[in-house]
């Protein structure tokens, strides 16, 4: 008990013992259990990725559903559609696939 006296008198007299209590809560706070401040900030990061990626499949699912409303509806581009995605072709025609080299 004595040597807990000493390191207070020495060390620990010369500052508040509110400031002391304050900086213990902030550390706790920082660092123990599994909601700590540290936590919540990578949470929150993670939230904001996820939240970015559903924006970015919700925009690539709405252009596919315009694809697919006019692939319905217009009879040329379900055509153009084929010959482009699939290089399908009419009876009388010649396809030529050109390919990039790398």
């Amino acid at each position: 008990m004595s040597r807990i006296k000493d390191f207070y008198s020495k060390y620990l007299s010369k500052i508040n013992k509110y400031w002391l209590v304050t900086i213990l809560f902030l550390a706790l706070t920082f660092t123990a259990g599994d909601s700590n401040l540290y936590q919540r900030y990578l949470y929150d990061e993670k939230i904001r990725s996820l939240e970015k990626e559903i924006k970015e499949y919700q925009e690539e699912i709405r252009i596919n559903s315009e694809k697919l409303k006019n692939l319905r509806t217009d009879k040329d581009g379900l055509e153009r559609f084929g010959r482009e995605e699939y290089f399908m072709k009419k009876e009388n025609e010649d396809v030529f696939v050109i390919k990039k080299k790398n």
